[in-house]
């Protein structure tokens, strides 16, 4: 008898076209963010987290004599931004280590810092990054109490993969309360504004908000399965998100989203 081949244990990397096919929606908390900078003529801009480019090309529009640098961990995200932006220098790394060559002037990084433990050393870290003068501009998603990301929970609870996700069903929330950065920045500056915004997005496509999650939140759950596992998980997931979220009557979905922002100046 043959036996039953091994099953799959490779890690599906950030998949940049996926990760695009929402990208109206998704770039504009990061033009929010950016139209709140106070800085005129930033000398040197870094993109902590730059995914795919998107966001660093925004940066590029408002602030076209700038120096950029783009930062990410993901080798697939990085080749499609430099295929995107061949003029930007790119590099890889790890955000709670890596460090630039030069103090910057802004360090910008757009729903990145959720994926990161810690930030009540991470943000010192990134803080400590900037000019005297300079600005750190963080967006984080917070929607852990929300249904597309319960269901996630709920889901790996609920099936025979629960021992293989352990981790990600008892993970601490990374990312707090607002008082929370409140209190965390007024350590390091005086000049810090924080703020929420909840976006009620409305999606086209069948159940899109599992394709929304897809790209994001979901992929901690679908890494540790084997091929088979990854099907049966997101149809159980899809099913819970279909009816959280229904389609209104003219087909689409409404999605709301609710995002963190942090501007916090440096003391010159």
């Amino acid at each position: 008898m043959r036996a039953a081949p091994a099953p799959s244990t490779a890690k599906p990397d950030w998949q940049p076209a996926l990760y695009k096919r929402f990208v109206g929606e998704r770039e504009r908390p990061a033009l929010d963010l950016i139209n709140r900078i106070p800085l005129d003529e930033p000398g040197f801009i870094l993109d902590v987290g730059c995914g795919a480019g998107n966001v660093t090309a925004l940066l590029r529009a408002r602030w076209p004599r700038a120096r950029l640098l783009g930062m990410d961990n993901s080798p697939a995200m990085l080749a499609s931004a430099r295929a995107a932006l061949p003029d930007v220098e790119f590099v890889e790394g790890d955000a709670s280590r890596w460090r630039p060559p030069v103090p910057t002037d802004l360090l910008f990084t757009n729903a990145v810092l959720q994926w990161l433990p810690d930030h009540e050393h991470l943000f010192p870290h990134l803080f400590g990054q900037l000019k005297p003068g300079g600005v750190l501009a963080v967006q984080m998603p917070r929607n852990h109490d929300r249904p597309s990301h319960t269901q996630m929970i709920e889901t790996a609870k609920a099936g025979p993969w629960r021992d293989k996700l352990a981790v990600q069903i008892d993970r601490p929330q990374r990312v707090a309360e607002p008082a929370f950065y409140a209190r965390l920045m007024a350590s390091m500056t005086s000049a810090a504004d924080i703020w929420e915004i909840d976006y009620l997005m409305r999606l086209q496509g069948d159940n899109p908000v599992v394709t929304w999650t897809r790209a994001t939140g979901l992929r901690p759950f679908m890494e540790p399965l084997d091929e088979a596992e990854r099907t049966r998980f997101e149809a159980d997931y899809a099913a819970r998100i279909r009816a959280a979220y229904p389609p209104e009557a003219d087909g689409s979905t409404l999605f709301a989203f609710r995002r963190i922002f942090i501007l916090a100046v440096r003391p010159a």
